[in-house]
């Protein structure tokens, strides 16, 4: 399953006003620690579909989304619930230690 890409056009909507937590991956192409989180992200959104919806965002097509983030080091993933940041995960971590971090702020 690839994941949607958001774009600073679709932020508001797409992350902002989901009725779902969302977790927004910060990315980069360039990135070699975002292209091996990429696999583990995904798998997170497909194994918890039904908990919360994962977008990415590459932060070089969409500088206005990272700079409103406060994207300082990539890869990030925020987690957003109701329309607020509500935890931040900066760098590489395997799957099930991403999950565990998750499972502290939204029921998986």
């Amino acid at each position: 399953m690839a994941l949607n890409q958001i774009t600073d056009q679709s932020f508001e909507n797409d992350v902002l006003k989901s009725d779902k937590p969302v977790l927004v991956d910060f990315w980069a192409e360039w990135c070699g620690p975002c292209r091996m989180l990429g696999p583990i992200v995904e798998a997170i959104g497909t194994k918890h579909s039904n908990a919360l919806t994962v977008v990415k965002c590459d932060t070089d097509s969409n500088p206005a989304t990272a700079q409103t983030a406060g994207i300082t080091s990539i890869p990030c993933c925020i987690l957003y619930k109701d329309g607020k940041e509500i935890h931040r995960i900066i760098g590489f971590k395997p799957q099930a230690a991403f999950e565990e971090e998750l499972a502290n702020h939204i029921s998986l």
